[in-house]
């Protein structure tokens, strides 16, 4: 709920969005009802945000985006919904300029789902996310880790936080995501590698 608006806050405080990230022209990927252009006012640097949801294509392919477009993407909740992971975070590499950056948002399996698969709260998530584990309680978990792999040949990892600071460990099982400050996510940066070639 809101996610990338949450989001924003914690970013306009953190170094690097601000100044790096989110600067120039962006895509966001999975915009929905809470769009990056939303918030954009308070990212200075940002020239443009193009919206991309479902009325647009394939979000895993980005088949209507050329090569090396964007200054940068950002997608907030939209990877656990696609078919494929790693070919997304390919395709969504692909459309960045050299230089540039994903700022990417997956909710974090054992905050969001919280060891209950199939989903409870989004019967429309495909993967669960880990930022690495041995061994996973969900069948259908990616380790961001071997995601990063996936592309490691054309994008370095600048930043993983697992966003956790907010959930509330004790009480039943719920939703935390429907709370205002409620994030339950893993966040990454990636910064597309000069002279990349896809």
């Amino acid at each position: 709920m809101n996610e990338c608006s949450k989001a924003a806050a914690r970013r306009m405080h953190t170094a690097g969005f601000a100044t790096h990230y989110l600067v120039g022209d962006g895509l966001d990927v999975g915009s929905g009802s809470d769009p990056l252009s939303k918030v954009a006012h308070l990212f200075p640097l940002i020239r443009s945000v193009t919206t991309f949801d479902l009325p647009d294509g394939d979000a895993q392919l980005l088949a209507k985006h050329p090569d090396d477009r964007f200054d940068f993407l950002h997608s907030s909740h939209c990877l656990e919904h696609v078919r494929d992971p790693r070919e997304a975070l390919r395709n969504w590499v692909r459309v960045v300029r050299p230089g540039g950056h994903l700022v990417v948002l997956v909710p974090d399996e054992d905050l969001y789902e919280q060891g209950v698969w199939p989903s409870t709260f989004n019967p429309d998530h495909k993967h669960t996310f880990t930022v690495c584990k041995a061994k996973s309680w969900s069948p259908v978990s990616v380790n961001l880790t071997d995601l990063f792999a996936a592309v490691a040949d054309r994008a370095e990892v600048l930043r993983v936080e697992m966003l956790h600071q907010t959930f509330q460990r004790s009480g039943t099982r719920r939703d935390q995501t429907l709370t205002p400050v409620g994030e339950c996510a893993t966040e990454f940066v990636l910064r597309k590698q000069s002279g990349s070639k896809e």
